[in-house]
């Protein structure tokens, strides 16, 4: 188990603390790369943030003016660009709470995420970004211990692969991006779909850790909830907007 010093204050909110308590986390997914947008969506006060660096409109900029309004208010997740090292080092160099490496397929894509996510000796990452090293080295190293690292299995390989990868020392939460598994399988069928989805919760549960799955909206989340995922997306700024346009639309015509 890491040990966290509380002598030296926390650059950001913790998801660790949050998932290691029973209660269910709530997420807004933000894509759009507004910074007022993840204002408002901070301001709704759910379980955390996720920002999509991967297909989101995000920049290094953005992502870093987003991070300084509201990661202080609500845990920050940034959804990593890719599974390198240079992607992962550049969220939590923005100061992020937790990173969501994508696609990962094995044991070794786990292991190489805790690596590239942690300090020496723990690890690969390199010292430095602004923001970490605002109170000095002390702080950057103790924040860096309570980063979460998650993983996102959203392939048929990362299926077939759940058990080990869910047992690699340093993995905080398996998550299931149901879209992009969908793709691998070459269905949307939801029986189909739902037992690869158990299988990743099984491997989660049996290695003692939270499970999220990506939902797109309220009602899928409260179902995810009671199923046993700890993790769930209530809401995300694209399907909300366009939502919220088309209703108004249709209600002016009316």
């Amino acid at each position: 188990m890491l040990e966290i010093n509380e002598d030296y204050p926390m650059l950001f909110t913790s998801l660790k603390s949050r998932l290691d308590s029973p209660n269910s986390v709530d997420l807004i997914w933000l894509a759009l790369g507004s910074v007022a947008m993840a204002e408002f969506a901070a301001h709704a006060r759910p379980g955390a943030v996720v920002l999509d660096l991967q297909h989101g409109l995000w920049d290094r900029a953005s992502m870093e003016s987003a991070i300084a309004v509201i990661g202080k208010q609500v845990p920050v997740i940034a959804r990593c660009a890719a599974k390198g090292a240079h992607e992962i080092a550049q969220a939590l160099d923005a100061g992020a709470a937790s990173i969501l490496v994508p696609l990962v397929e094995t044991a070794d894509d786990a292991r190489r995420a805790v690596e590239y996510a942690r300090y020496p000796p723990l690890g690969k990452r390199s010292a430095g970004g602004v923001r970490p090293l605002l109170h000095g080295m002390e702080t950057m190293i103790e924040s860096g211990l309570q980063v979460a690292v998650g993983v996102l299995i959203e392939t048929v390989t990362g299926i077939e692969n759940a058990d080990a990868i869910a047992a690699v020392p340093g993995i905080d939460y398996l998550f299931i991006g149901t879209g992009d598994l969908s793709l691998s399988r070459g269905t949307a069928d939801p029986h189909t779909i739902g037992r690869d989805c158990d299988r990743v919760r099984a491997a989660a549960r049996a290695h003692g850790l939270p499970c999220g799955i990506y939902t797109r909206d309220a009602e899928a989340t409260r179902e995810a909830f009671a199923q046993g995922y700890r993790m769930a997306v209530a809401a995300n700024d694209i399907d909300l907007i366009k939502q919220g346009f088309r209703v108004a639309h249709d209600a002016a015509l009316k």
